[in-house]
């Protein structure tokens, strides 16, 4: 099995984060090297040559193969540390942790995605913004918190009584829509509060 021995990564770029807190949960090290997604640095011929999509994280091996999106490097990263857990253990709960996961990458993290890349300044030399599309897609993310607040109601996480990597996507999601789609919380969604200020406060949200 080859090891892992670099992330490319950006300070900024949500799904790098995502990695970055799935290892730190794990007290996984690695050399990182940052690329500027902004200026273009990952449509570079070289960097495609690591991944055609043109996108961080990368994590390269030491036998100089590569391997890109989040959700797989981490679940390469539990192969190699099996805990702390954050997949699941028994099948039901690897299926029930990949449910969650899954509504929070294709229902939360999608939506704020395509609110920040047709609203936000940051992509308006990136990609053809459309602007009405974007405020469509701010609406569903909105809709998509406020019934993940009634969900969360007397749970403490996304997937459940514990701390999983759906949790992780959710927080970046919600994190990058502050910063780059002014997608705030809403004041009343008092479950969904408690639980961002509980993950939130964990040391490796801090990564």
């Amino acid at each position: 099995m080859a090891n892992p021995v670099k992330l490319y990564n950006h300070p900024i770029a949500p799904s790098a984060r995502r990695v970055r807190i799935f290892m730190a949960e794990k007290g996984i090290k690695l050399a990182l090297e940052e690329v500027d997604v902004l200026a273009g640095e990952a449509r570079t011929p070289e960097f495609l040559a690591k991944n055609s999509s043109g996108g961080v994280p990368v994590l390269e091996f030491d036998d100089g193969s590569y391997l890109s999106e989040s959700v797989a490097i981490c679940r390469y990263l539990e192969g190699l540390h099996p805990e702390p857990n954050l997949f699941g253990r028994e099948l039901s709960e690897q299926c029930e942790i990949e449910r969650w996961n899954r509504r929070m990458e294709l229902e939360l993290f999608g939506a704020i995605g395509r609110t920040a890349q047709n609203t936000s300044p940051i992509f308006a030399s990136r990609f053809k913004q459309f602007p009405e599309y974007g405020e469509v897609q701010r609406a569903a993310a909105l809709a998509r918190l406020e019934r993940m607040d009634r969900e969360l109601d007397g749970r403490p996480f996304v997937a459940g009584e514990r701390f999983t990597i759906a949790d992780i996507t959710a927080l970046c999601a919600i994190d990058i829509g502050r910063v780059v789609a002014n997608i705030e919380l809403a004041p009343a969604w008092r479950n969904l509060a408690r639980w961002h200020t509980a993950v939130s406060s964990r040391p490796s949200a801090k990564a």
